[in-house]
């Protein structure tokens, strides 16, 4: 068919060649266009994204990796600002059966590091056997007497530091004694002594004050020998390790940080959420993330506590006294770290049930149909909440979003986190959006309506 032009004119070759060309050009520019998906705002938005979205993942990986590392800060500076939780945490070392056995062991050693019970008593039946006051025969057979006298003495002095350690007058000694250590437990973790001591790639505790009670409660039993022990500065080791020079400096980088640690990382979890362009999936990742990295934390300090008992020596510190003592130590760390993981795994929880996944919708389904229902009953009983519902309904959102940022703010102000705290909140935190749906939600009758009755028509119509 020849082309024709709005006059009806034929075209000329040159005009049939460029009408071609241009159909061609028109063509390929079609194909291009459909090739490429459509963005909302122009292409200059696809980079912004792409940056976007690195950015948030590099905040919320690092927030996730260092948020172990904040509860660890946060502990360590609990124990060495704050008397009352410092001696809180080692106040029950005292009335355990463990550590009562090791201090024991550990005072008799030092009295009789001063008393030779066994020389004294070979002395005297040396004396008595050459003065002939008992037969030869018997005067022979006193010199195999000596070492079981010297370990009925024994036995008769570790009772008597036994009664001591185990009664209630230690217990109260053992916490004034660390109350009034507090300050130069500071200076030990800094490096700068005190009465617990950092020496030798060793923790240690001074008993002194313990061994002048024992010296005098064992002269008033009429042990006076006892007289012959010198004032000695008597230590009970509690860590001995090549690591201790590294936990100083640990200690002192945790101290410095562990008040805005876990401020900044907020913040950078927050930011890297607000960037991501999905933030519900960057809640869930955060959640997980911070869940995942507290149980790689609880695995390191259980690694820890392996590296602990391997480093004291058993003629130092009993197996079974070095455990209790560890755990003791640490038990609010570890209630942190759980806390901590708890609030991960709810905060992924939470975001996940916000979603639009079939699980996520039937479970709100559930909960809004029962709250429905559940109006629907206390209307029928004449309770009239139609204003409420109507002045709540439309604010909601707001108000959900109210209680639970009140809900994370207890939980990051709170100074020591527990899951029974965690666990109580999240109780609360539930309830009261329960309260809101049920003031916002339309009642729901347990009863379908009846349909109105037909009009009866009058007589004659």
């Amino acid at each position: 068919m020849t082309s024709h032009t709005e006059q009806g004119q034929p075209l000329g070759l040159d005009e049939r060649a460029e009408l071609e060309r241009l159909r061609t050009e028109l063509t390929q520019l079609r194909a291009e266009s459909a090739s490429v998906p459509p963005q909302r705002g122009g292409t200059t938005r696809a980079p912004r994204r792409w940056w976007r979205r690195i950015a948030a993942t590099v905040l919320i990986v690092l927030s996730c990796l260092l948020a172990p590392l904040s509860v660890v800060a946060v502990w360590a500076r609990s124990e060495v600002t704050d008397t009352d939780r410092y001696v809180d945490t080692v106040a029950p070392l005292a009335h355990d059966p463990a550590i009562q056995h090791a201090v024991t062991e550990n005072l008799t050693n030092v009295v009789f590091q001063y008393i030779d019970v066994q020389g004294i008593t070979t002395q005297a039946l040396g004396a008595v056997a050459q003065r002939d006051i008992v037969p030869p025969a018997v005067g022979a057979q006193l010199q195999a007497l000596a070492i079981p006298i010297a370990d009925g003495v024994r036995s008769f002095v570790g009772d008597r530091i036994e009664q001591l350690v185990t009664s209630d007058v230690f217990a109260q000694a053992w916490e004034e004694a660390n109350r009034s250590a507090h300050e130069q437990l500071v200076a030990a973790l800094s490096g700068q002594g005190g009465a617990v001591t950092v020496q030798n790639n060793a923790v240690s505790v001074n008993l002194a004050t313990f061994v002048n009670t024992v010296k005098q409660r064992l002269i008033d039993r009429g042990f006076t020998l006892a007289e012959r022990i010198p004032t000695v500065n008597a230590t009970f080791t509690i860590f001995e390790s090549a690591d201790v020079g590294t936990v100083q400096k640990a200690f002192n980088l945790l101290d410095t940080v562990g008040y805005w640690l876990p401020l900044v990382l907020v913040a950078m979890a927050g930011l890297g959420i607000y960037l991501a362009p999905n933030h519900r999936r960057a809640f869930i990742g955060t959640g997980l993330g911070v869940a995942l990295a507290a149980l790689a934390t609880a695995l390191a300090l259980q690694y820890a506590r392996s590296r602990y008992l391997q480093g004291v020596p058993p003629a130092i510190l009993p197996p079974d006294a070095a455990a209790v003592l560890f755990d003791t130590i640490v038990r609010y760390l570890r209630e942190a770290i759980r806390s901590l993981a708890l609030v991960g795994l709810l905060f992924a929880i939470g975001a996940f049930l916000t979603g639009p996944s079939v699980t996520a919708r039937t479970v709100r389904g559930w909960c809004t149909s029962g709250i429905a229902a559940a109006k629907g009953g206390a209307e029928g009983l004449g309770l009239r909440m139609g204003d409420v519902t109507r002045w709540v309904g439309p604010r909601a959102k707001l108000l959900r979003g109210i209680v639970v940022a009140a809900a994370f703010a207890v939980v990051l102000l709170e100074r020591y986190r527990t899951p029974g705290l965690v666990l109580w909140l999240t109780a609360g935190l539930l309830v009261a959006l329960a309260v809101i749906e049920f003031l916002a939600v339309q009642p729901r009758s347990g009863t379908r309506p009846r349909p109105a009755p037909m009009p009866v028509p009058a007589a004659g119509q």
